[in-house]
């Protein structure tokens, strides 16, 4: 029996009701999945925050004298601008990470699905099929975690950066922020840790290594692997060859090209004290973020070639001291030495040596170690007589003495360091030869409160007691401050504060901090020329005498403390003023006889010398109201310079 064929509207309805229930299942799937795409992307970062998005970069620190001294960052990234990145990079990258990056919209959907075919039979991710926008997506906003919903997120985030974004700012971002491996940040970096050259100076082979990296920076760093490195470099040249993007010729001199490891820098090669200094400086008045991510350009004070002298003497000097405490004795001796140098003008720091060189160290002696100056601060005292009206040839007893104090129910009895005493001296001839009775007489007259109080406006900020063992250096300062009040004393009477940097510009170039010098008068110009007169003594008869032949007019002081603790002198020409401190870390003694003189004088010199040797001699200020004399150093008698005792003695006019 046949059968009947079924009505046109029955065959009509039937049609109807099947693409209904499709449409029906083709909506319900299509919301499912919108559902997840929407679940999994409703979390995902602003692209236009790109916009603002700028990479951390690197702070560079550099001298005076435009010599970089240090890079500061957390991640070294260096960003260059698209133009100077070299075409052999580019092109060598492209080839190996993502061929059709020029052609793509930001998802390659058939290395997805063959990517997707292989974990699918490997039960596990080995293959991410991720193009170049996706390996930026994935940096900038997403975790390396390998899991789908991941994937989908970061395929979302291609799609938008390649709507927004030309490809040309996708590959610039790409290039300046991917890891290379080595801690470098874009290639920029990796070029400065790689062959330690800019990067428009790489040549083929180099970027052909480089661009290798991104598919395991660790394992193919030639840091790490030299040789697996050369391997990941070789393929992606042959990858170049057969896709054109280099011919036969240039592909056989690359692979040929040998690996040279860059020349290793000598982490202690520029001046790590002062920078860690600037460092400190710097996190204070900008944040730890901008210091270390910002790409700030920083330009100090320090003169390279004065802090090169700086340590040379340093460490010459330590050597034979340490042969000397030997020699005594001590056979583990490692002593240490500071050492700062101030433009007398402005108060910069030209030099600084926190501690013996070419040790790691964090604790800068130069600026944090408070210690006894000995008859190093005797200049203060006599500084402020001066200031008050005492003459150079005035009168001091120098003979012993016993001081009672009522409080304590105590008696003091201040020696001189050579146990000798001459009776009536000027105060001229008791400075020069370090004289500690006389010291002790002139605080007394002039009121140790009154000292303590002129020696905090000349910058000495430490805990002074006002004692009359004051005059002998017995109250811990600093070398720093230390060395800033005598630079008071070269400059004319004006009291500058060290300081280290001169100007800090942004990435861009602008200026956004510039240095003011604090500075204020704290002595009369004819006081601070008397007292450098004074201090010349020292140099051409007293303690300091083993550098009188030394080039230009010198000033100083020596210090030395019980028991030779410790050893300084702090001195200055006319344009630099320089202190140096000798000691032990433990406050233990240095040896038999190794006072200021001997242990800390020999430092200075030879600082002085590199340091001077090639400026134009200069001469100290002579004010108009001051007048030169003749005297006898020890009686203060005014004598015709013919006479051969007669010191020439700079006086306030009558």
């Amino acid at each position: 029996m046949s059968r009947r064929p079924e009505p046109i509207v029955a065959k009509k309805r039937k049609r109807a009701t099947g693409l209904l229930w499709a449409a029906v299942l083709i909506g319900l799937a299509c919301g499912v999945t919108a559902g997840v795409l929407l679940s999994l992307t409703r979390d995902l970062p602003q692209i236009q925050s790109l916009e603002e998005f700028k990479p951390s970069a690197i702070t560079r620190v550099y001298s005076s004298d435009q010599v970089l001294l240090s890079e500061l960052f957390i991640e070294r990234r260096d960003p260059v601008p698209l133009e100077q990145i070299p075409a052999s990079l580019k092109a060598a990258l492209l080839t190996t990470e993502d061929r059709k990056f020029y052609r793509h919209s930001g998802i390659d959907i058939k290395g997805i699905l063959r990517a997707a075919y292989k974990n699918i039979v490997r039960r596990r991710f080995s293959e991410g099929a991720s193009t170049l926008t996706q390996q930026l997506a994935k940096t900038l906003f997403l975790t390396p975690r390998k899991t789908f919903d991941r994937k989908l997120k970061e395929a979302a985030l291609s799609l938008q950066l390649e709507r927004r974004y030309t490809k040309d700012e996708i590959l610039k971002l790409y290039l300046n922020q991917i890891y290379f491996g080595s801690g470098a940040y874009g290639v920029a970096s990796a070029a400065k840790i790689y062959f330690n050259k800019p990067i428009q100076e790489l040549n083929l082979a180099e970027c052909a290594l480089i661009a290798g990296l991104p598919k395991a920076p660790s394992r193919y760093s030639p840091l790490v692997n030299p040789d697996l490195s050369v391997r990941r470099r070789n393929i992606v040249l042959r990858q170049m060859r057969t896709t054109g993007a280099i011919d036969e010729s240039a592909y056989k001199q690359a692979v040929a090209s040998p690996l040279i490891e860059p020349k290793k820098k000598d982490a202690h090669s520029k001046a790590p004290y002062f920078v860690k200094y600037v460092k400190n400086a710097l996190e204070d008045r900008l944040g730890e973020n901008l210091v270390y991510k910002g790409g700030l350009t920083v330009y100090t004070t320090l003169v390279d070639r004065k802090q090169t002298a700086a340590e040379d003497a340093v460490a010459a000097g330590l050597e034979k001291l340490g042969n000397r405490m030997q020699h005594n004795g001590l056979p583990k001796a490692e002593p240490q030495a500071a050492l700062v140098a101030l433009d007398v003008l402005t108060g910069g720091i030209v030099s600084m040596v926190g501690g013996r060189p070419g040790i790691e160290d964090s604790f800068n002696r130069a600026v944090s170690a408070t210690r006894q100056p000995g008859s190093a601060f005797k200049p203060i005292v006599y500084a402020l007589a001066v200031e008050r009206g005492f003459r150079q040839n005035q009168l001091l007893l120098d003979a012993p003495v016993v001081f009672h104090n009522a409080y304590q129910q105590t008696d003091w009895q201040p020696e001189n360091f050579s146990q000798s005493y001459t009776g009536e001296v000027t105060m001229r001839w008791a400075l020069t030869h370090s004289k500690n009775i006389p010291a002790v007489r002139l605080i007394e007259k002039i009121g140790p409160s009154s000292v303590v109080q002129f020696a905090h406006t000349l910058g000495i900020t430490t805990d002074l007691q006002p004692n009359l063992s004051l005059a002998l250096g017995t109250s811990e300062t600093k070398l720093l401050e230390l060395t800033a009040a005598y630079s008071a004393f070269a400059n004319s009477g004006k009291y500058t504060r060290p300081y280290a940097i001169v100007e800090i510009r942004n990435d861009e170039g602008g200026t956004i901090w510039r240095a003011r010098p604090e500075e204020r008068i704290v002595i009369s110009q004819s006081s601070a020329a008397i007292v450098t007169d004074m201090l010349t003594g020292v140099m051409k008869e007293g303690t300091g005498r083993s550098v009188r032949n030394l080039y230009g007019p010198l000033a100083g002081k020596t210090g030395t403390t019980n028991e030779y603790r410790d050893a300084l002198f702090i001195g200055y020409s006319p344009t630099i003023t320089a202190g140096v401190w000798v000691g032990n870390d433990d406050a233990s003694p240095l040896g038999p006889n190794e006072t200021g003189a001997r242990a800390a004088l020999p430092i200075w010199r030879d600082f002085m010398q590199g340091a001077l040797n090639e400026e134009t001699p200069s001469y100290f200020d002579i004010p108009d109201d001051t007048i030169y004399i003749y005297i006898d150093p020890k009686s203060g008698r005014e004598v015709p310079p013919t006479e051969s005792i007669a010191v020439k003695a700079l006086v306030k006019k009558p």
